[in-house]
């Protein structure tokens, strides 16, 4: 499912937006005209929203000690409903969350330092407990996994809707940290690297920047992989997915850790599927991103080279003619096969949307196949 809009250039910015509530109607009511029993309703999310209940803790992996875990996705248009059963990996996908940054190529020149000199201040998240005014029945547990060698401060978009407690967590290498979730919460998360911060949570990150902030006031600065996640959004559905629309600056796979619709996962606990597994990204030098002499992340080509054909607007703007096997370069490869299972362009959505019946539980991991 696709978290927001599209876009002219990527999905942080251009003229051919279109917003959550607009897509949720529309498709809402295609799927009500075609069947009663299946279908998804596309997103709508709120860039400013005031803390709301939601626990969190940090655990070493295979500790054991970890709550179950979560996942979250993004993803734009449907071209057919996904069935309530469970999802396969050629469901399509909903809509996509635009970000409040521009799309830049690359970030202010700075030498990437090692995780061990950036300071961080403390999440500030109260003890793992049921949230205020919510039953176990309406809340789900996320976890998020660092299986890379860096420390990576994850990051949730806020939306007043499905107010989470905080929206920004630090996660060392070989760390997990799970999270309590509203039961209908509709957002993005994302990893950001190379941070900095001081006491009072500003600073900055080499990518998936949060306009400097600790605690995100909104969405990131591209290129970051996202996950995003729409839970009970239409009869009891969850739609998930990874996605590079934007670029990539970490491996990001998603697994179902508890479904009580009795899903089954179709992502593998290593990050596989039929197609393949989670591989770093070879980012051509065209699109890569650098802080200092450092390569840190992959922007998308429309990002990065603009153009209709790219940014799949104007005379490319259908689904026939958004077809990167006839760029001039077909970027889109490049991302989709690191991951697979992942949006790698605003169409891809046959293979890139997922979905979980009942309430589910899932587990989002930074890091490749192993």
């Amino acid at each position: 499912m696709r978290l927001g809009v599209r876009t002219g250039r990527g999905e942080h910015g251009g003229s051919r937006r279109q917003s959550w509530h607009a897509r949720a109607f529309a498709l809402t009511a295609a799927l009500a005209a075609v069947t009663l029993t299946a279908g998804c309703a596309a997103l709508g999310t709120s860039t400013a929203g005031a803390p709301g209940p939601v626990a969190a803790t940090a655990t070493a992996v295979g500790s054991g000690s970890s709550a179950p875990a979560a996942a979250k996705p993004t993803t734009q248009r449907a071209s057919t409903a996904p069935s309530s059963t469970a999802p396969t990996t050629t469901e399509p996908t909903l809509a996509r969350m635009p970000s409040s940054t521009p799309a830049t190529g690359t970030h202010p020149a700075q030498a990437p330092t090692s995780a061990a000199a950036h300071t961080a201040p403390a999440a500030s998240e109260p003890p793992h407990s049921e949230a205020a005014g919510q039953p176990s029945g309406d809340r789900r547990l996320v976890t998020f996994v660092n299986d890379v060698s860096q420390t990576i401060w994850v990051a949730a978009a806020p939306n007043a809707n499905t107010p989470l407690a905080a929206t920004g967590w630090v996660l060392p290498p070989g760390q997990s940290v799970t999270i309590t979730t509203p039961n209908n919460l509709n957002t993005r998360f994302w990893g950001r690297t190379g941070c900095s911060f001081n006491s009072a949570g500003v600073g900055h990150c080499d990518t998936g920047d949060c306009n400097g902030q600790f605690q995100c006031k909104g969405w990131s600065t591209i290129p970051a992989t996202l996950a995003e996640v729409n839970f009970d959004a239409w009869d009891h559905l969850d739609f998930y997915d990874v996605s590079m629309v934007d670029g990539s600056n970490l491996p990001m796979y998603i697994n179902i850790t508890k479904s009580t619709g009795g899903t089954q996962d179709k992502i593998s606990t290593n990050g596989c599927v039929a197609a393949g597994c989670t591989k770093p990204v070879n980012c051509p030098s065209a699109l890569a991103v650098k802080a200092g002499s450092a390569v840190v992340g992959c922007i998308s080509a429309c990002a990065r080279l603009g153009g209709d054909q790219y940014c799949c607007q104007g005379p490319y703007s259908s689904r026939a003619a958004c077809n990167p096997t006839t760029w001039p370069v077909d970027y889109a490869a490049v991302f989709k096969s690191a991951e697979p299972y992942a949006y790698s362009y605003v169409d891809d959505d046959a293979t890139s949307v997922f979905t979980c019946s009942g309430v589910c539980d899932y587990r989002i991991t930074f890091g490749i196949s192993r």
